[in-house]
């Protein structure tokens, strides 16, 4: 029905076009943007935890001009995950074409639930922001079974707990760009950042503190 309203012989073609059309508007969205464009929160209650895990998820044709904005994706998450109350805030980056999937970590309690949930997979940066999935695309499917399995069988948060305890009113406030004709909703004044990028804590300090 589809290739007959579109006169286009080739469907394949034209899906083809339209995930490269919805890649090329997720590359130009805010950090704040893409942390929430698509994030759902899961309820936790065992005896060595009890929370909220929020999982974020960017489907695009080119993971790779997403995660070039890692430095500015980082802190987006710690004030998101601030702000609502979170426990871990995870972003995980899809590539739908080669059916890849790339996992964010913005602090300690992030990196010891993907290290447990996902024991087989390694880091692809030395600052360990940046955790590989493999062929693990689906969030349903692959990631939160996974984490859901960790917490059961004993996860607990780490008493080292990064930037997120930083205090509330330090993360700065949220404004529509008024250079952008599209209104995206930007991050200002963060003690996290600099000019959009974090500040010389570094990538490595997030995980450390």
């Amino acid at each position: 029905v589809l290739s007959e309203i579109s006169e286009v012989d080739d469907i394949q073609f034209l899906a083809t076009q339209q995930f490269k059309a919805k890649s090329k508007e997720l590359a130009g969205l805010s950090a704040h943007g893409l942390v929430n464009g698509d994030q759902k929160t899961f309820s936790f209650k065992t005896d060595a935890f009890e929370g909220d895990i929020g999982f974020a998820v960017v489907e695009t044709t080119d993971d790779a001009v997403i995660i070039d904005r890692l430095e500015e994706l980082l802190p987006e998450i710690v004030a998101c995950k601030k702000e609502k109350g979170l426990a871990a805030l995870f972003l995980a980056v899809v590539n739908i074409v080669s059916l890849k999937g790339t996992l964010l970590l913005c602090g300690p309690s992030e990196l010891t639930l993907a290290k447990a949930a996902f024991p087989e997979c390694g880091f692809e940066n030395e600052a360990s922001t940046l955790m590989g999935l493999g062929k693990r695309v689906s969030r349903k499917k692959d990631y939160i079974p996974a984490i859901t399995a960790a917490i059961k069988a004993g996860w607990s948060k780490p008493l080292a707990r990064g930037a997120s305890t930083v205090d509330l009113a330090a993360l700065g406030k949220l404004e529509v760009d008024p250079l952008d004709p599209y209104q995206k909703v930007i991050r200002r004044g963060s003690v996290l950042t600099l000019d959009g990028r974090v500040k010389q804590m570094s990538l490595a300090n997030l995980l450390e503190e």
